[in-house]
């Protein structure tokens, strides 16, 4: 198995309602599940090929909750990769060279059960944690804008937060809003103020790394 670890930052919007019953043990809000991921990785290493500076996405789309299966998923990897770079980071996100279970690139990996030809397209992500905003942008793809959840009442933003001491993704990730737009094989139905979050990842093949 080849050694690896990944840093960065996500941008996530899917179709559930805004808090996300799957985090709950709950099934989806609309009874389906599909959401688009987009990250950006800081740094990282698959054996002796650095990773920093890539950025990637994926589309995963389920007829019911994901533990159910029967899934589609297809991921992209920023045109500006290396050829060494591109095959590392999709041996990462379909989940080889990891532990069993560790992390959620492989259990989405063994959850659907048709993977789709990985895409090589330039990909523009923005990120803004503190202030739960972001766009991604993949010509042809995808079109993801996230904005913070509001009161009701007072139209401010509002702060919250959804923490995973177990997870196998993320420990804790900041809620927003999020409209999301595909034009590609994989399409969506309206995801428009829906459930979305920004979040940091620190992984490798064992799963999410505590002391990051």
């Amino acid at each position: 198995m080849t050694p690896w670890e990944i840093h960065g930052q996500e941008l996530n919007n899917c179709n559930c309602d805004a808090g996300c019953p799957c985090q709950f043990m709950s099934r989806p809000t609309y009874g389906n599940c599909e959401f688009v991921g987009a990250f950006r990785w800081e740094s990282g290493f698959y054996g002796d090929i650095g990773l920093g500076g890539t950025v990637t996405a994926m589309l995963v789309q389920f007829p019911g909750p994901i533990h159910e299966g029967n899934g589609t998923i297809q991921l992209v990897i920023d045109d500006s990769a290396s050829p060494a770079q591109r095959d590392a980071l999709q041996r990462i996100m379909s989940g080889q060279d990891t532990r069993e279970m560790a992390t959620m690139f492989w259990m989405l990996a063994a959850m659907c059960s048709t993977k789709l030809e990985t895409l090589f397209k330039p990909i523009t992500l923005e990120i803004d944690m503190e202030n739960r905003t972001g766009r991604c942008t993949i010509p042809g793809v995808v079109e993801m804008l996230t904005y913070p959840i509001r009161n009701p009442v007072t139209g401010e933003p509002h702060r919250a937060r959804i923490e995973l001491p177990h997870g196998f993704e993320f420990r804790v990730s900041e809620v927003a809003h999020g409209t999301t737009q595909t034009s590609g094989d994989i399409r969506m139905g309206e995801m428009k103020d829906r459930h979305a979050y920004i979040t940091d990842i620190h992984m490798s093949n064992d799963g999410v790394l505590e002391a990051a």
